[in-house]
């Protein structure tokens, strides 16, 4: 079949937050980059991000039903985020670690799904504002969970905290600070 194609369009804001030097006489080449998949039947999940050679620019989540022939964006970008790695529990909880990426990751959130993919809904692993990345995030059921985070700094016990989800990752609560 014909190659995916994704439309991307930088606004001005884009261009001038990012410090990118895109004109449009010389535009930026625009890459995306999958990180995450998951095949549920004839069902499948892509994650991943839209990025230029300087600049992380959206998040990106593509789904398909029909085995690849047609794909949609199931959750709407979000700006300036990356996401990393996806887990299923079974046919229809599954979730998508990811972070915003300016001059520091920050506020690492999950989007999560009760039905397979077909939508998305993002939750926050803080509820405050907060540096850092997943490290590396299971599931044991469709509600029970543990997340790893890298904090980015040392701080009040150490770098990494260790949270679990009884909600399905809808909410968060730190089990342990660790250097």
């Amino acid at each position: 079949g014909k190659p995916l194609q994704v439309p991307v369009t930088c606004t001005e804001e884009d261009i001038q937050s990012l410090g990118m030097s895109c004109s449009a006489d010389s535009p930026c080449p625009v890459y995306l980059e999958l990180s995450g998949l998951e095949v549920l039947g004839a069902r499948m999940n892509l994650a991943g991000n839209l990025h230029t050679d300087s600049a992380t620019l959206s998040s990106i989540v593509l789904t398909t039903d029909d085995s690849g022939k047609t794909w949609t964006e199931s959750h709407p970008r979000i700006r300036q985020a990356a996401l990393d790695q996806m887990q299923f529990a079974d046919l229809a909880n599954g979730w998508i670690s990811g972070q915003v990426i300016a001059s520091l990751p920050r506020d690492p959130f999950f989007l999560v799904t009760n039905d397979g993919g077909k939508t998305w809904r993002q939750r926050p692993v803080f509820s405050d504002p907060h540096l850092g990345s997943i490290e590396k995030f299971h599931f044991t059921s469709a509600t029970e969970g543990r997340v790893l985070v890298d904090r980015a700094q040392s701080g009040e016990g150490g770098r990494y905290a260790l949270l679990e989800s009884k909600t399905g990752g809808d909410s968060w609560s730190i089990q342990q600070i660790t250097t």
